[in-house]
């Protein structure tokens, strides 16, 4: 069986809490949702909104009318007469979405009407679209509480409406209040009494069932189902189309038109423009759904693919990334080193490791192009005696005040202290540094240079890279240091120089390149 995907992003998706597309925006996504995702059908807008929302579809419509996909442009209308036929033929759409009411309680408690006159209304409508050359599709709206408590009225209407012109019957959860167990009642019943029509289902996601009563109806038989990219919509929001996708092809295993590998852009599009962030663990299409963390699965995965499922990353445009944190081991730097092509020794990976580990009790990740600074800074380290070390250090900033620095420290087991206020929390602590030298009588070198960098491509909160040049007895030499803050990331570079100094551990390869400083031009 092929499944119709009707995508409602841009009109129940931008009823989102503070969701607005402007006409661009809806054009662009309209496009991309139609023409490279493969989207049977969309639905664009509300009839009567605004007249934003009037040039918006106007603009949606010539450009389906030029490619032959008008009648893939849907908007929703109401039971007016013929105001929103009027309406949307004026804006150039073909198909009407018709809000009728599938309860009782809806019926006499909204309209004050009989379910008869209801349905006499509804024929009216249906007619006058018919001559205007529209197409009908219904909303059964608020359809779930009437199958709950009124499901006679359900099956009235219905009878009342299926010898009519009307195309397809949309079964809402309207408040998103169904559980599986009642979507499979529900729509067994439905199909069930009548197997000719062909029913859409709209799952709202409030109990976070959306994606679990889509799964029911598509097992039941329905012929469409609605989404919208990134589960936009009212309150919590409906059926995202990522997921939906997943399911369709991998456990109901049904036909679409959908290519799966343009989701990914999709929703990054739509992400965009909404202003609605997709979280990091959203499936499909969060930054984490193809991350493994543990170490454990990142060996099983290097031995067999142990942890690999059928949500493969590459079919929708991902690929699979194994996180630097605290809960990693070898074998997820040893897939990242892959990646990066870089080889370490037994003694190196362990170093390393560590060093990670560390990093990720301080940030939430270490990221693939953070490991090479990591590599740098910890393998340069390791040719570092440390005769002087850091036991304490205390930095604070106040408004209006310069800031001050306390740091305690040691130099062959021998402890000193020292406290100093400077321009910057790194200028105090290095005042105080050589206040301690000064009173021992000990040389030491002046900053040149004051380098901080990230790691490309600016998506890493985890390490900080500090290079700092130091001008020592006419030689130029360099000191990295790298941690999650900038300044911490200073202060490992500026202990690593003071024990080089202390263990005359200068570089050779520093004199051999650079010449004295009171040689250069």
């Amino acid at each position: 069986m092929r499944v119709e995907i009707m995508d409602t992003t841009l009109r129940d998706g931008e009823q989102t809490t503070g969701v607005s597309f402007n006409e661009s925006e809806k054009l662009t996504i309209a496009r991309l949702l139609i023409e490279e995702v493969g989207v049977d059908r969309i639905e664009v807008a509300s009839a009567r909104v605004s007249d934003g929302e009037f040039q918006g579809v106007q603009r949606i419509t010539e450009w389906a009318q030029k490619n032959n996909y008008i009648e893939k442009i849907e908007v929703l209308g109401f039971v007016d007469g013929d105001i929103s036929l009027k309406w949307i033929k004026d804006a150039g759409g073909k198909v009407i979405n018709l809000l009728t009411k599938g309860s009782l309680r809806h019926v006499q408690g909204q309209l004050r009407k009989t379910p008869e006159e209801h349905a006499t209304d509804i024929k009216g409508v249906v007619a006058k679209a018919e001559k205007m050359g529209i197409s009908v599709n219904i909303y059964l709206e608020d359809w779930s509480n009437g199958m709950i408590h009124s499901p006679e009225y359900v099956f009235f209407l219905i009878d009342e409406l299926k010898d009519t012109s009307i195309k397809r019957f949309m079964l809402p959860d309207t408040l998103g209040v169904l559980n599986p167990k009642q979507t499979r009642d529900f729509i067994s019943q439905i199909v069930e009494k009548y197997p000719n029509l062909h029913f859409d289902y709209h799952a709202h996601n409030d109990y976070d069932l959306a994606v679990a009563n889509v799964f029911e109806a598509l097992s039941l038989g329905v012929k469409g189902v609605h989404t919208t990219v990134n589960g936009l919509g009212e309150r919590a929001g409906n059926a995202p189309l990522a997921s939906v996708i997943g399911i369709i092809n991998d456990h109901l295993k049904l036909e679409s038109g959908i290519d799966e590998s343009k989701l990914t852009r999709v929703s990054r599009m739509v992400e965009s423009f909404s202003g609605i962030r997709i979280p990091a663990n959203k499936p499909l299409t969060g930054d984490y759904v193809f991350t493994q963390c543990s170490g454990v699965h990142a060996d099983g995965d290097n031995k067999d693919n142990l942890y690999f499922n059928n949500l493969l990353p590459e079919r929708f445009g991902r690929v699979r990334k194994y996180a630097l944190g605290k809960t990693s081991g070898k074998a997820n730097i040893l897939k990242n080193l892959q990646e990066l092509g870089i080889n370490l020794s037994a003694e190196e990976m362990k170093k390393v490791t560590k060093r990670v580990i560390e990093l990720g009790d301080k940030k939430e990740t270490v990221t693939t192009e953070d490991l090479p600074y990591i590599i740098a800074d910890v393998l340069q380290s390791t040719s570092i005696n440390n005769k002087i070390k850091i036991k304490n250090y205390s930095l604070s900033v106040a408004h209006g005040l310069k800031p001050v620095a306390s740091v305690s420290l040691t130099i062959d087991k021998e402890s000193y202290e020292e406290t100093s206020a400077g321009d910057g929390q790194y200028d105090a602590f290095m005042k105080c540094i050589w206040k301690i030298y000064q009173k021992l009588n000990k040389p030491y070198p002046i900053l040149t240079n004051y380098s901080v960098t990230i790691p490309p491509g600016g998506k890493t909160d985890a390490i900080v890279e500090n290079i700092i040049t130091w001008d020592y007895n006419g030689y130029e030499f360099k000191t990295r240091g790298v941690d999650a803050d900038q300044i911490e990331a200073a202060i490992i570079a500026t202990v690593k120089m003071l024990n080089m100094i202390e263990s005359g551990n200068i570089p050779s390869e520093f004199n051999k390149n650079h010449k004295k400083l009171n040689q250069r031009v």
